[in-house]
């Protein structure tokens, strides 16, 4: 990612306006893109960071991100947790505005579309009792 100043404190110019008298150009690494997507990724859909995969496009109109992960579950033996937990569907409309959001703020770039995969289901580990 690029982000060119031009030294203006106008807005005329295309390109961001930085303090009067500083010109310049920002080069952001796409590594660097990704690795905040995808911790922040893990953060919003609640799974370690080593099971999320990120994908991160630049368009004229923002970011594009691909992410992929497991969707934590409720354990399939506790009823009433399953009867409670919000549909697939809409826990990835949700996870979409929150990583927009916070990505938008981190970044400061617009973020044009966000595609979710869910590669499986990740239940809470089971706790033997002694």
């Amino acid at each position: 990612m690029r982000t060119d100043t031009d030294g203006t404190a106008g807005g005329e110019s295309p390109r961001l306006a930085a303090a009067p008298g500083v010109a310049g150009r920002t080069d952001v690494a796409e590594r660097v893109l990704v690795g905040v997507a995808r911790a922040v990724s893990a953060d919003v859909i609640g799974v370690p960071r080593g099971e999320v995969s990120v994908g991160v496009t630049d368009r004229r109109d923002g970011m594009a991100l691909q992410v992929s992960s497991p969707l934590p579950v409720p354990d399939l033996d506790d009823a009433e947790a399953v009867r409670s937990t919000t549909p697939v569907l809409e826990r990835a409309a949700r996870m979409q505005e929150q990583l927009r959001e916070r990505l938008t703020h981190l970044l400061g770039r617009d973020i044009a579309r966000i595609d979710i995969t869910v590669t499986g289901a990740r239940t809470p580990e089971r706790k033997r009792v002694r």
